[in-house]
């Protein structure tokens, strides 16, 4: 890696602040003085900043309890954003790891680690996200086989992968799905002859949505919730 990108990957510093601060003589690699930004920086090499040892920051992973309102993506110019809610260096570099729609509230999980979000993502992960649904009209006796069976969407040419519902009461269930397509999980019901008047996602693969958290906190994922997604 360039040594002005390392600095600015390891620091508050911008690219330009960082050759700035090289070409003054004050960045040490291995205890030697470097003047040149584009000097190559090995993982086994020490950088130091005015005789103070600086290191890559380690990717981070946060889960937060989203509230309605708020959009899963990094910039709108419309609506609050989650990362708006985030208060932490380098918020730009933070990307969603499996969106929710703006009214659906629960389990958003963030990171800058973009080969864990493909794993969580991808269409080949058996990750099952979690939701509690709450539905306009009665539960039909049927939803349960149509939903084991795989719903066909509108617009879609296959089935969704099967996916597996505990009732709750008349309105209320428990859903369990493999898979992440727009608006998924409404338009389900919305094949089945129903509507979706409320969404909470509480668990993706083994990360379960903390309880302590409020809407709109957010917290690190501890390691084993990071390395549960393989």
């Amino acid at each position: 890696m360039r040594l002005d990108k390392y600095i600015s990957n390891a620091t508050d510093l911008s690219r330009t602040e960082a050759k700035r601060l090289i070409k003054t003589g004050e960045v040490t690699l291995d205890d030697r003085a470097v003047v040149n930004p584009a000097q190559k920086v090995r993982p086994d090499q020490t950088v130091a900043i005015e005789g103070s040892t600086i290191t890559l920051a380690q990717h981070r992973y946060f889960m937060m309890n989203k509230p309605a309102g708020i959009v899963s993506v990094t910039k709108d110019h419309n609506n609050p954003t989650a990362i708006g809610l985030m208060y932490e260096h380098r918020s730009e570099e933070l990307q969603i790891a499996g969106r929710l729609d703006i009214d659906t509230t629960g389990l958003l999980l963030i990171t800058d680690d973009g080969q864990w979000n493909h794993r969580l993502t991808s269409p080949r992960s058996d990750c099952a996200k979690i939701y509690q649904v709450g539905l306009a009209e009665a539960i039909g006796n049927d939803y349960q086989a149509a939903l084991a069976a795989g719903v066909l969407l509108e617009g879609e040419k296959h089935r969704c992968m099967p996916a597996h519902m505990e009732q709750i009461d008349q309105h209320h269930l428990r859903l369990s799905i493999a898979e992440g397509k727009y608006h998924q999980v409404k338009r389900m019901f919305a094949a089945l002859g129903n509507h979706v008047v409320s969404l909470h996602r509480s668990q993706v693969g083994d990360i379960i949505l903390d309880p302590e958290l409020e809407p709109g906190d957010y917290r690190p994922l501890t390691e084993l919730e990071v390395s549960s997604i393989q």
